[in-house]
């Protein structure tokens, strides 16, 4: 069968590798000139850190990646006022768990299927129609295809979702944030493997020291509308308007983000498609990832649900030999319900990120502290982190 994937993140070379695996032709596209690197860090661990591992990735992720050793809430002098060592979370995680740039998860992903992998960079899909036997897929550039199944892993915004299954209005929850990162060389002061953040009523800042001197900070404030600035100078005034006046080290981190020529920035949102028999599919077109079902940023597993959704998707249509009716209807069967547990846990989230009140910002403070306790961790974790799901041996 020939498969089209859209989109090079992470749900989408995952796919391809694991079709790739069990002797499927794919092909991807990806809007983006190239692999886009960099990015805000994650945190990885649970059912995903299982297929990465699956992939042989884990090493490299290792070397790569951090294992932060405090998450540290400071007040506007600078001074500790909150932390709780991130041992408590690798002690309860079996210690598997790593902290990592989005972007050098992908790329240890890309390079697992280079050379393997047909790949469209610089276009993307603007038309599908559907027969009985084929999907015919125009393309913004190059000339149109005919492919067995297209599978959309093209991210919240996605593509293949607005063509087939209808725009974005219809399946976006907005969570009512907005969320910026980026990262700068030379950045004093450093703490290493330290999550250090400020937070005030609405908002939060928040830095970490990463490889080569650079460090990266993450930005997360409320806003009652969904609309998304155009242009980076836009979305810099935005920021400002947050953080000019915030105390810490706003100032400086507000200087430092007049050179910046990559800032990510988004709405947090959710993406939740009707619970009806057909969910993520539509005949010969399926979605995976955040296509599909974002948690959004602020829940922490978006990578990590891309590769199990990418993998379990596979490895049914590795099973059912191609007959992609009843591969899509048990990948639907299997998934569906783990993502409607994990998006009710991400909502609780926000909360840690941008506090409503004084009183839910004391009582966040208060909670960091009482994950100092090993049991504490552990109830915690195992209420909205760990993933209870079993993943099939294909």
């Amino acid at each position: 069968m020939k498969i089209l994937i859209a989109g090079a993140g992470i749900a989408g070379p995952t796919l391809a590798y694991w079709l790739a695996h069990f002797g499927f032709e794919c092909t991807i596209i990806e809007k983006s000139p190239q692999l886009r690197t960099g990015g805000y860090i994650i945190d990885f661990w649970g059912a995903g850190y299982d297929i990465a591992d699956r992939m042989g990735l884990i090493p490299e992720l290792l070397r790569n990646g951090y294992r932060a050793q405090e998450a540290r809430a400071v007040n506007a002098s600078g001074r500790k006022i909150a932390s709780f060592p991130m041992t408590s979370f690798s002690r309860a995680l079996q210690d598997r768990y790593v902290s990592l740039a989005r972007g050098d998860l992908a790329a240890s992903i890309f390079e697992k299927i280079a050379g393997k992998v047909e790949m469209m960079f610089g276009d993307s899909v603007c038309g599908i129609e559907q027969s009985e036997k084929v999907v015919r897929v125009c393309f913004e550039k190059s000339e149109p295809g005919e492919f067995d199944l297209v599978i959309g892993a093209d991210g919240l915004h996605s593509r293949i979702r607005e063509i087939v299954f209808g725009g974005e209005g219809q399946f976006e929850k907005y969570l009512g944030y907005k969320v910026a990162a980026f990262s700068i060389e030379g950045y004093r002061p450093r703490d290493e493997l330290v999550y250090v953040m400020y937070t005030e009523v609405g908002q939060q800042v928040s830095r970490f020291a990463m490889h080569e001197d650079r460090t990266m900070f993450l930005f997360t404030f409320a806003d009652a509308s969904p609309d998304v600035p155009a242009n980076i100078q836009d979305q810099k005034a935005l920021l400002k308007a947050h953080f000019g006046q915030s105390g810490w080290e706003c100032p400086q981190i507000m200087e430092a983000l007049e050179g910046v020529k990559d800032l990510y920035f988004d709405r947090v949102s959710q993406i939740r498609m009707d619970p009806s028999p057909g969910l993520w599919s539509d005949g010969r077109v399926t979605l995976i990832g955040d296509a599909a079902f974002c948690l959004s940023l602020l829940a922490g597993q978006g990578a990590a649900l891309a590769m199990m959704s990418a993998y379990i998707l596979a490895g049914e249509l590795h099973r059912s030999g191609g007959d992609y009716r009843q591969a899509f209807a048990r990948y639907q069967h299997l998934f569906a319900p783990f993502v409607a547990m994990k998006q009710k846990g991400a909502l609780r989230f926000a909360g840690f990120f941008a506090p409503k009140s004084k009183m839910e910002l004391f009582v966040r403070n208060q909670i960091m502290n009482l994950m100092k306790l090993p049991w504490i961790a552990e109830l915690a974790i195992g209420r909205d982190m760990a993933d209870k799901i079993e993943i099939p041996d294909y």
